[in-house]
């Protein structure tokens, strides 16, 4: 029990994590058995009076169709590891379904620039041209880019300028197909879940997201 009576969640695997934010109150955690796997598990954690309780039961995730790697690099359909926040701006093709960061509806002719020689690699372009390499018309991306959070691998803050060739364009998005698919890295959920995350998500929370094998979660 807390001094004020009220009981104090378990341990889980939220608790558990040492290098979060002093500010972060959201986290999201997934993980899969082991770095081959594409099956994954996504789970929210909100911190209530100073301990950590989940707030949903565990979701059933895919991830990159070779798994987790820990050098994750571009081209190359792995799940990076590793601790990240969202990005301050969610998209999607469809209408904002109540986010609580700021929204921006894909239109035609937006891109996420995944080319490695472009100097705005792994950011949000609209472009009447292809940037080039792998970059993703994001307006064509259906029913994946229904609605998406950006994780914040190779963008900052977890790095000040994105590093050309180790990875761009992760996101929490939805599945590609009804019964859930592999992806080219991204972490993805079936629609009714991913909006409840995407809407539960609070900048003003500094949230972040975990990914790693179970086995690893240590060493965050």
């Amino acid at each position: 029990m807390s001094g004020r009576g009220r009981p104090i969640p378990p341990p889980n695997r939220a608790s558990a994590l040492t290098t979060l934010p002093d500010a972060t109150n959201q986290v999201v955690i997934v993980t899969g058995n082991g770095y081959s796997t594409t099956y994954a598990t996504l789970e929210t954690f909100a911190k209530v009076s100073g301990h950590w309780t989940a707030v949903s039961a565990p979701l059933p995730a895919r991830i990159g169709s070779k798994g987790f790697s820990d050098n994750h690099v571009e081209g190359v359909p792995t799940t990076p590891t590793g601790v990240y926040s969202f990005g301050p701006t969610m998209y999607g093709i469809g209408a904002d379904p109540g986010v609580r960061f700021p929204y921006h509806r894909v239109v035609t002719y937006d891109w996420w620039n995944e080319n490695v020689n472009s100097p705005l690699y792994n950011t949000f372009q609209h472009s009447t041209t292809n940037p080039g390499g792998y970059s993703e018309a994001l307006w064509q991306e259906i029913p994946a880019y229904t609605h998406f959070g950006v994780i914040t691998y190779n963008m900052p803050p977890n790095v000040a300028k994105p590093v050309p060739g180790v990875g761009s364009g992760i996101f929490l998005h939805e599945f590609s197909t009804a019964s859930g698919n592999a992806t080219a890295g991204c972490v993805s959920l079936s629609h009714a879940n991913l909006v409840k995350v995407l809407t539960w998500l609070d900048p003003a929370r500094s949230p972040r997201i975990v990914m790693c094998p179970v086995q690893n979660l240590g060493r965050y």
